[in-house]
């Protein structure tokens, strides 16, 4: 991870040290080409501009033309986040409308624990299919049980969290009755015991 980091940082230094020097180079090759003529005399660079002013306008060419293409990368990896961002909510509201009771009462269990972030089994079909569909995101720190198996912490994604409210959680709308919650804990999902009793076997 360290040699990673130093590797983008070194890339980072590298690259604005191009665009440094691409900046520079436009500049003065520019002034060169456009600068009046007595500007030029007085500091004696009108015979260096008449002798190599076509590679000075060649220098021109290539630095405008590595900024024009900057500009365009830019533009194009700005597009593929938009497109990917779209994608990506388009998969969530078409889950959101598909979701089994599975998934649905792994999502309640956020709202039940009032948490943020639970420790989920990698394994289990719910998450992996919620996960797949950019509602469930891995926080890491994975561990592993000789009895559950791998787990790992969970977050509900900032763009799922919009359409995850107590209608579609079948979550009632105020306090729940004492119904209400016994059907809500009859219907926890059944790695949820198995994970406390994962824990505690460890511990």
């Amino acid at each position: 991870m360290t040699k990673m980091n130093i590797g983008m940082v070194n890339l980072l230094n590298g690259k604005r040290v191009l665009v440094s020097v691409m900046a520079w180079g436009v500049v003065t090759c520019a002034s060169l080409l456009f600068a009046p003529k007595n500007i030029l005399a007085s500091l004696s660079l009108d015979h260096l501009v008449t002798a190599y002013g076509q590679f000075i306008g060649l220098g021109l060419i290539i630095g405008v033309a590595y900024f024009l293409s900057q500009i365009f990368a830019f533009i194009v990896d700005e597009a593929i986040v938009n497109l990917r961002q779209k994608r990506t909510v388009e998969t969530i509201e078409a889950k959101v409308k598909l979701l089994d009771p599975a998934e649905r009462a792994l999502l309640r269990e956020f709202f039940l624990q009032g948490q943020t972030i639970l420790t989920l089994p990698k394994n289990e079909l719910a998450v992996k299919n919620l996960v797949d569909t950019n509602i469930l995101e891995v926080l890491g720190n994975e561990r592993h049980y000789a009895i559950q198996g791998p787990t790992a912490d969970y977050k509900i994604s900032m763009q799922a969290r919009v359409y995850l409210n107590r209608d579609v959680l079948r979550l009632p709308a105020g306090e729940p009755s004492a119904e209400e919650m016994s059907y809500l804990i009859k219907t926890r999902p059944q790695f949820i015991n198995g994970l406390v009793q994962a824990r505690k076997h460890a511990a």
